[in-house]
């Protein structure tokens, strides 16, 4: 008997990543390394992702001159525009790139700091994953912090307001080492939501960490991808498409702004959803248009 079937539904099939096998546990449970991305913060890009300063400079440059000419006129506001170029200083990519490289600096202080056991070993992560679980990169979507042992091995988990149960996640936003960067579905519960809220005010109204450094006109890590990519687009049709991919909701007024006013929303208060996830979370979320 030859069995065939044409199931028709839409389902999330995701491209292959090559991951490093470390053992094996059983028949069906290999243990392979899984790189995690750490939601709600976004941190600045290193080299890595547009070129040390003296290749990614320039292509800030094009998209500058890109927003001020003529080759985005008609395609978006003059208010997105003049945003952006404004942040393009001479010196935007050096001071983002620095930026980058010292966040991932206290990231591994943190991770030391907190991570670390009286007697000498490291403690556990402990990984959360949420939402959409695994990103177009492979990457698990989750918040991290570190592992408690329980009751039973004299290392109980601390209260709930315990500062030693905080998220790495919200705790590079409290310091300013990555800016908050909300992504429905993959929220936290409104208590650790409306935490993210307040860490994010302080450090963005107090300067600290990456703004304290290197100025508050530093590109945020979403907006300097924005700019790499409107830069690099062949065509202004292409370069708005793939700069552009979120809905920005002010989390202040639950008020839907669109992929293209975000910048009138001040960074604490900008949550992001995808095109495709909008009209459930309308109803999720209570937003307005």
């Amino acid at each position: 008997m030859s069995v065939t079937v044409n199931f028709d539904y839409d389902r999330q099939i995701r491209k292959a990543n090559p991951l490093k096998l470390y053992r094996v546990s059983d028949g069906d449970t290999p243990v392979v390394e899984q790189p995690v991305r750490m939601v709600s913060c976004d941190t600045p890009e290193k080299a890595g992702y547009a070129g040390k300063p003296e290749t990614s400079q320039p292509k800030l440059e094009k998209c500058r001159q890109r927003l001020v000419g003529e080759y985005y006129n008609g395609h978006l506001a003059a208010g997105l525009r003049d945003y952006l170029a404004s942040r393009i200083t001479p010196d935007a990519a050096q001071r983002h790139i620095g930026a980058g490289y010292d966040a991932s600096r206290e990231f591994e202080r943190m991770l030391e700091e907190r991570l670390a056991l009286p007697d000498g070993k490291r403690r556990k992560t402990a990984v959360i994953p949420t939402g959409e679980i695994i990103d177009r990169y492979g990457r698990m979507l989750a918040y991290i912090s570190p592992w408690f042992a329980g009751e039973k091995e004299g290392d109980p988990l601390p209260p709930k307001d315990d500062p030693r149960r905080k998220t790495f996640n919200l705790e590079m936003v409290e310091t300013g080492w990555a800016a908050s960067f909300p992504i429905y579905p993959s929220l936290p519960g409104n208590d650790d939501m409306n935490r993210l809220i307040a860490g994010a005010e302080d450090a963005w109204n107090g300067k600290k960490g990456m703004w304290a450094q290197y100025g508050k006109d530093l590109l945020l890590a979403y907006e300097y991808r924005m700019c790499i990519k409107l830069a690099n687009a062949a065509s202004p049709e292409e370069g708005v498409k793939e700069a552009f991919q979120r809905h920005c909701v002010d989390l202040a007024a639950l008020k839907i702004v669109g992929k293209y006013d975000f910048y009138k929303v001040p960074p604490p208060y900008r949550l992001w959803v995808w095109e495709g996830d909008l009209e459930k979370a309308r109803a999720d979320l209570g937003l307005t248009a």
